[in-house]
């Protein structure tokens, strides 16, 4: 159940670096539903939340506004790996990584979770990356805030199973490929259909 929590915590920051970050820091801080491991005691500081609302925010604004998303994604192809091992780290619970004592977190194998969070992470951010040019070229820029919208919702309702119902993450990700296949077929389609793509000597 921990590791379910952890892959939907991770691949919920591939989506949106800020939400899971925001939403354990909140959950630790003023409910009993998360209680953060030593080292990571930080992410429910006040100043942290204030930070990370501030930074969703703009997330939200810039990935809804076409060709922005896209610059936005770049930026955040460093920013959504490294929120991912953070919140996989975390939502494994036990004492995963001593954020305080470098030298012990690379001699031992603290740093695994973190490498798995960083992976899962990418690979969605990869995924989402890809597929919104693909949408923006579609629909004339109109789907980047519905799409934006929806990836949205998908991470907080990642987030949400991560925590509640730790065996809904698997539903989630199962709908999450499915959904980056098909976009993946309407690309490699849509370019077979074109008025050149026959022209190939």
């Amino acid at each position: 159940m921990e590791f379910l929590t952890a892959m939907g915590l991770s691949s919920a920051a591939g989506l949106n670096a800020y939400i899971p970050m925001l939403a354990l820091g909140l959950l630790d801080r003023f409910t009993g539903l998360v209680d953060l491991p030593p080292g990571w005691e930080w992410l429910s500081n006040g100043w942290m939340l204030v930070i990370l609302t501030g930074l969703l925010v703009l997330e939200i604004i810039a990935d809804k506004v076409p060709v922005v998303d896209s610059i936005n994604d770049g930026v955040q192809t460093l920013i959504r790996p490294a929120s991912g091992g953070i919140v996989f780290a975390s939502g494994l619970g036990a004492e995963t990584v001593r954020v305080s004592d470098p030298q012990t977190f690379f001699a031992g194998d603290q740093w695994i979770p973190v490498l798995i969070g960083v992976a899962v992470a990418l690979v969605v951010h990869l995924a989402k990356m890809t597929a919104r040019p693909v949408l923006n070229t579609m629909t004339a820029g109109a789907a980047a805030p519905v799409a934006s919208t929806a990836e949205d919702g998908v991470a907080l309702g990642l987030v949400g199973a991560a925590l509640l119902v730790p065996f809904l993450v698997l539903l989630f990700l199962v709908a999450l490929v499915a959904l980056f296949v098909w976009l993946g077929y309407r690309l490699v389609t849509g370019r077979r259909s074109s008025p050149y793509g026959d022209r190939v000597n």
